[in-house]
Order: structure tokens, then C-alpha cells, then sequence
């Protein structure tokens, strides 16, 4: 018999506990909710964009007069080029796009080998549900990356946004300062008191499904994944299950999200490094979410990360 859905096993635990079981989706009293659209592009200009849905749709949308765009560096919207894959965060009723990032990815895992004296080539073990990738770190991008990876060698943690081009993931950017210790030797977490909300790191994954939205967390019982690596984290989380539903917030933006629990995030478990985005959060990454959960809380990519508090759903 196969394991119940992620909305299921919800509905589930909602029953066992006596409470209500949630509904995913942002909080209606954060305003006007934000978009995420994915497609790949068929025809931009200055003003207007059309692009293909995964689900094979065609939906052509206004370009906001202040809008940006963001495809391995700044670029204006009518240059992206056709048949990029883009996600956009939408406005009004989400025909109105504010913001797009063009074949965007994000390679996040330890250090297996590193080859090449200018172009390097890095292969990483991105967990036991991700396996291994390799990403290639221009010449160009290389001092900067490495300024943020000071440990530059196998066995320490990496992660690093980029593009995807010609088949091959190209790292340009620290998603995050690397953590100073071997993957292997993630801190223990602090004492941590019964509270409400736990505050931390927010991050975002390129290896959700193209339009899903939800969270990868750490803490997840080892029986219920299948994962010898899950449970740890130096944030002091508590236990959950896949299905789970967590009350997300961008401290940032002040937006908040219930956010299912879809998979297992033990490689974002063992950072236990601060964002600092608008303010320094606590150490310890307590959600690696989907790309569209992200930006609908008002991250955005390049970043890599936003200060976060979460709650159960």
C-alpha cells in the first residue's frame, strides 16, 4: 500500500491532534497577494510577455514600466531571449509582472572535487534525494565566490546561485557565506523554550516541481522519510512529518504563507549560518522552500535567503 498524499497525511495529523488542519496559501490579511508565474518564454517586449505554463497553457502579461530582470546579471525584459525559462512575481491580480529571473538555479550540497585552474568544476553530493551535481564556476566569478567559500575544498558545504546554460549549471553568485566547518559537524542546537514561532533562515531549492509550492524541512522523523540524514539542525526545531503545514513569515516583508511540508531538507539542515537581510536572524536554516513559495513571501532569488519565522499550520 503507498504512503498517503502530502494533503492527506495533513488531514491526518489534524485529526489526531484535535485542531484544524489549515489551508495552504497566503495570509489574507498580509494585502494583496503576490504571483508567482513559471513559463518558458515565447515573445517579449518592452511591455508585454507571453510564455508557455508547464501545463502547456499560453498566458501573455504586462510588463510593470518599472520592472527587472535578472539572467546571470541585470538585463532589461525585452532582452531576455526566447525560449528562456523564466519566474516572474506578479502584481494585480497577477497580470501585471514586476520582477523575472531567467533559467535561475541554485546548487546547494558538499564539496565532493573540485578540477581546473580558471574555469572550475565542482562536484557536489546535494543529498541522498538529490544526489550528486556538478556546476561550473567561471574565471570571472570565481574570486567572488571563493571570498564567501574561504574552506574552497571537499568536505565543506557550498551553495551558490547561477543559470542554467547549454546543459550545464554555471555558479555566479554566494548564495550565503559557507559555513566554517566540515558538513559532518553541524553544531548542536542551543536550549531552545517552549515557543510560538521559531526565527531563522529562509532559502530556497531549485529541485521542487516547476509550479509547486512548499517546504523542505529539516527536522523530519527518520522513519517517515526514509532519510538517515534528517533530523539534524542546529536551530532547535522541533520534529515533524512529511504534510505538515507551516505558518511561514518573511520578516522582511512582512508576508506570511502556510506552506506544506513536501520533502526532506537535511542537506539545508546542516547550515547553521544567518541571512541578513534587513536585519540578522538567528543561526540556523529552518526552511528550505520551492521558488514560487519563495517569492510569493517576497523573497527574491538572488539573495538566497530571507529572515524568517514559522509556526505550525
Amino acid at each position: 500500500m503507498g504512503y498517503p498524499s502530502v494533503e492527506r497525511r495533513r488531514v491526518l495529523a489534524a485529526a489526531a491532534l484535535g485542531r484544524e488542519s489549515g489551508v495552504p496559501g497566503p495570509d489574507p490579511r498580509d494585502g494583496d497577494p503576490l504571483r508567482a508565474v513559471v513559463g518558458e518564454v515565447l515573445d517579449v517586449s518592452p511591455h508585454l510577455i507571453t510564455i508557455e505554463t508547464p501545463a502547456g497553457a499560453k498566458e501573455r502579461l504586462v510588463i510593470a514600466p518599472w520592472a527587472t530582470a535578472w539572467h546571470g546579471a541585470e538585463v532589461a525584459p525585452a532582452d531576455l531571449p526566447i525560449g528562456a525559462m523564466v519566474l516572474m512575481r506578479a502584481l494585480r491580480d497577477g497580470r501585471v509582472i514586476e520582477r523575472i529571473w531567467a533559467d535561475t538555479t541554485r546548487i546547494t550540497g558538499t564539496i565532493l572535487s573540485i578540477e581546473g585552474r580558471k574555469d572550475l568544476t565542482v562536484e557536489l553530493d546535494c543529498g541522498p534525494h538529490r544526489g550528486h551535481r556538478t556546476v561550473v564556476v567561471p574565471y570571472r566569478s570565481s574570486g567572488r565566490l571563493q571570498v564567501r567559500h574561504p574552506k574552497f575544498e571537499p568536505g565543506y558545504l557550498f551553495d551558490a546561485i547561477g543559470v542554467r546554460r547549454d546543459g550545464a549549471s554555471l555558479a555566479l553568485l554566494p548564495a550565503t557565506s559557507q559555513p566554517p566547518y566540515p558538513a559532518r559537524s553541524v553544531p548542536p542546537p542551543s536550549p531552545v523554550y517552549k515557543q510560538a514561532r521559531i526565527a531563522g533562515t529562509a532559502t530556497w531549492s531549485d529541485t521542487f516541481d516547476e509550479e509547486e509550492r512548499g517546504a523542505a524541512y529539516p527536522m523530519l522523523e527518520r522513519a517517515d522519510t526514509g532519510c538517515a540524514q534528517a533530523g539534524v539542525s542546529c536551530a532547535g526545531l522541533p520534529y515533524l512529518s512529511v504534510g505538515s503545514l507551516l505558518q511561514v513569515r518573511n520578516v522582511c516583508s512582512n508576508r506570511s504563507a502556510n506552506v506544506p511540508v513536501v520533502a526532506c531538507g537535511c542537506v539545508a539542515g546542516r547550515f547553521c549560518d544567518r541571512c541578513v537581510e534587513c536585519d540578522t536572524s538567528p543561526r540556523g536554516r529552518i526552511a528550505e522552500l520551492s521558488p514560487s513559495s519563495y517569492v510569493e513571501l517576497g523573497g527574491e532569488l538572488i539573495k538566497g535567503c530571507f529572515n524568517a519565522q514559522i509556526g505550525l499550520g
